[in-house]
């Protein structure tokens, strides 16, 4: 069956390493991969690559910038949400295709945007000072099907600059030498977190302590690591996607912030207005030197009953979630507690799905289940005000999304774990779990340091 392609598109030699391609565009304005790590499995083979978007927002907890190619125009009230979606309103929705995304938004939504969602304490210090929304509506994209071995250069044509400059553009990305090679990333310094394991341990207790009062079930306590660094962020990023592949990994560039991140989990997809939702609860370590040892560690993890019930709890909150958006008796869970193996660890991943109410969108959808519920703990709200109480910094970019919107309504989006942020100087990692009644401290410790393993390896390495 030949492939619907959009108004505008060219195919292009395949490329098993969509380096290739995007190192010629990543010179460009906002420049995004959106990393398979040439993964050709059904659920996720494609990368997306674009940049030089002709419209982008950027959101704080105050307000929302919107500039267009002739202007901009600044919004203090309205929820950057609805903000997003009027851009998308002056265009008419857009016939699907073969391929993932031929046009839309692309970009990061930070945990912290939920502020403008509930009303959270302000207790966190907030070390980050970037945006809480960075987003751009872009108009071609280079998408690479790494199952069909297919690559295409893909557009709806909505921005008149793009039919003008395509063939620049093609000229571009068929060049036979990329540009000049990124120089290298090097970190200095000692790699410094304020919770350390004394004030984990006071964190924890009070965690359990709220669960035996009864304010929650569940909350997800994090740690936060931070270096000094120099170069360009590309460099460290090719390291971390050889050595901890995942299927939603990421690389987004903009003035303010670079995110580069090996996700293994996704938040929701939209696909023909069915829903899918993957969340994570459930680790152990890998032990790739001894592969029984491996298989074990496996096997432990599918029969505890204590993470089974972690997970469970969080399948129930986006089951909730959900269901605000999605159809009555729509909601169901296909898949739950399968054991996924990544670079570093196994987890359990279930699989919720839906089918979006008539009213309801991609963007309504995102914006009921944000920040997610992996991430979090339950019920959400109190877990929030419980990790805004407890973490000393404030997480920024870490525990949001980095997520694709098309003009034909489809979406995919990840949770923005295993992930680095550069800017100011600095990269900075994060890694935690989720804390329940019959949590053992020293295990829960061990675990975000499990988690974070490959991103402080890469630090080392950079050295």
């Amino acid at each position: 069956m030949s492939p619907t392609l959009p108004p505008f598109y060219q195919q292009l030699p395949y490329q098993a390493d969509s380096r290739h391609y995007f190192e010629r565009i990543r010179h460009l304005p906002w420049p995004v991969l959106l990393d398979s790590t040439q993964n050709s499995t059904q659920d996720n083979r494609y990368d997306i690559m674009a940049a030089d978007p002709f419209v982008t927002l950027r959101a704080t907890d105050t307000q929302t910038i919107i500039k267009h190619r002739s202007g901009e125009q600044v919004s203090s009230e309205q929820d950057p949400f609805q903000l997003l979606q009027q851009q998308f309103e002056k265009f008419p929705l857009q016939q699907m295709t073969s391929l993932p995304f031929c046009g839309g938004a692309i970009g990061h939504f930070a945990y912290d945007l939920g502020r403008r969602i509930e009303q959270l304490p302000n207790i966190a210090v907030d070390n980050e000072h970037t945006a809480h929304m960075l987003v751009g509506l872009y108009d071609w994209a280079i998408i690479t099907d790494h199952k069909l071995q297919q690559t295409y250069l893909a557009s709806y044509g909505l921005d008149p600059e793009t039919q003008q400059q395509w063939s620049k553009l093609l000229d571009l990305i068929s060049a036979s030498k990329s540009h000049s090679p990124p120089a290298k990333m090097t970190v200095s310094g000692i790699i410094s977190s304020e919770l350390d394991f004394e004030h984990y341990q006071v964190a924890f207790n009070k965690i359990k302590r709220y669960i035996h009062e009864g304010d929650c079930y569940q909350v997800n306590l994090a740690k936060r690591f931070e270096v000094h660094a120099d170069g360009d962020p590309w460099h460290a990023y090719t390291l971390l996607r050889q050595q901890n592949a995942a299927p939603f990994s990421a690389f987004f560039s903009t003035p303010e912030l670079t995110i580069l991140s090996s996700s293994p989990e996704r938040l929701l997809k939209v696909h023909n207005r069915r829903v899918e939702t993957k969340p994570i609860k459930g680790t152990r370590r890998r032990d790739l030197s001894d592969s029984s040892r491996d298989q074990a560690l496996a096997d432990e993890l599918s029969r505890s009953i204590k993470d089974r019930a972690e997970n469970l709890m969080i399948v129930d909150l986006l089951r909730n979630d959900l269901g605000k958006v999605c159809e009555p008796g729509s909601i169901k869970v296909p898949k739950p507690f399968a054991l996924e193996s990544f670079a570093t660890v196994h987890h359990l991943v279930s699989t919720i799905t839906g089918h979006l109410a008539e009213q309801q969108n991609a963007l309504s959808l995102l914006r009921a289940c944000f920040p997610g519920g992996s991430i979090t703990g339950a019920p959400k709200l109190r877990a929030m005000e419980i990790i805004e109480e407890l973490e000393p910094e404030r997480r920024g970019a870490y525990c949001g999304s980095m997520a694709y919107i098309g003009f034909d309504g489809n979406m995919d989006s990840n949770i923005l774990i295993r992930t680095l942020v550069y800017n100011r100087h600095k990269l900075r990692l994060w890694a935690g779990g989720g804390i329940v009644a019959d949590s053992n401290m020293e295990d829960e410790y061990q675990e975000v340091h499990d988690k974070a393993a490959a991103l402080l390896s890469l630090l080392e390495q950079l050295r």
